[in-house]
């Protein structure tokens, strides 16, 4: 009986499926600052809205703000800086370094931005810059981890 040679394909890396991608713990923060990073421009859209809109609302007159600015104007640029918020809130689920960049960016002027409205509304005030703080911390810890998200 003459044997016919079986031939064996050589192993390769691709014949298994990879390894499923670990994330540490610290890749979280990530989607926690992003989902801060929404809230805290929900919450800028509501002050620009009642900035706009019932001018007899805030504590102190215009006069009384950091920057000598009208209700108006002051509720324009929180309504800018609350949709920019969100939308960089949701930058952050695409996972790219260029989205955590910009919302690091976003929420320092933000938390800027805000305390020059400290005289006029402090709760909410506060209530911004400490979420923009947070926001912050979650993007910049360990960065280097967050990658292997």
């Amino acid at each position: 009986m003459t044997q016919t040679p079986t031939t064996t394909r050589p192993r390769t890396d691709f014949d298994e499926p990879p390894p499923p991608k670990r994330g540490s713990a610290w890749s979280g923060w990530i989607i926690f600052g992003g989902v801060m990073l929404a809230l805290a421009g929900s919450f800028q859209l509501i002050e620009g809205f009642v900035a706009l809109l019932d001018h007899n609302y805030y504590l102190v007159a215009r006069n009384g703000l950091v920057v000598h600015m009208s209700y108006t104007g002051w509720g324009w640029v929180h309504i800018a800086f609350g949709t920019i918020n969100i939308l960089a809130g949701f930058g952050l689920f695409a996972r790219s370094t260029a989205a955590r960049i910009w919302a690091i960016i976003v929420a320092a002027v933000s938390a800027i931005v805000n305390i020059g409205f400290t005289a006029a509304y402090p709760v909410w005030v506060i209530m911004i810059v400490t979420l923009d703080v947070l926001v912050i911390y979650a993007l910049c810890v360990h960065w280097d981890e967050a990658e292997r998200f």
